[in-house]
């Protein structure tokens, strides 16, 4: 698959079965998503990869967090993928690059990660919410004081869907703009 055509097929999955990428597989494919733009070659994060009965742990700590009348609703939040790759911001502290710049190497990197998933077969979906300031959740995936949460990609098989469709392409013309130096 071709890049354009990757990108105009990718849809967040929300329903996902195995199987999920391999560890082995997953490492490999983050090799190459790590070759995404990023200034100082900081790269700033790393991943906690959570896989088969370790999802219930961490939908432990998902229902700790939930009103009580949810809290059966947010343990089984984890059962949504056979894969749930926690993505952990880690920016250099006191670098020149500044912290923005390193977050968006971060986001530069995972959504190349969720389009070469894309390109195997795998489906994914970005997801946050509350539990990424959780000091619970914090504690079960090992974070460091300066280290953010950016959530989860929830990774698997995606569940056939004849309905889909391309991407279609937007009108940009009003975020686009030329500056004009000769006047």
């Amino acid at each position: 698959m071709d890049v354009i055509t990757a990108m105009l097929t990718r849809r967040s999955e929300h329903h996902l079965v195995d199987p999920a990428p391999s560890d082995e597989e997953f490492a490999y494919l983050l090799k190459v998503a790590a070759t995404a733009p990023d200034h100082g070659l900081l790269r700033p994060w790393r991943w906690v990869l959570i896989r088969g009965d370790d999802r219930s742990e961490l939908g432990a700590c998902f229902a700790e967090e939930a009103p009580a009348e949810r809290r059966s609703q947010a343990a089984a939040k984890v059962q949504r993928a056979p894969l749930l790759a926690s993505l952990v911001f880690t920016p250099a502290q006191g670098h020149k690059v500044p912290e923005w710049e390193q977050l968006a190497a971060t986001s530069a990197m995972t959504n190349s990660l969720m389009l070469l998933l894309h390109t195997r077969g795998f489906g994914s979906i970005w997801r946050t919410g509350a539990a990424v300031r959780s000091a619970h959740v914090r504690q079960l995936l090992g974070l460091k004081g300066e280290e953010n949460l950016l959530g989860w990609l929830y990774i698997g098989t995606p569940r056939a869907n004849p309905a889909r469709r391309r991407r279609s392409l937007c009108d940009v013309s009003s975020r686009l703009s030329q500056l004009s130096l000769h006047r």
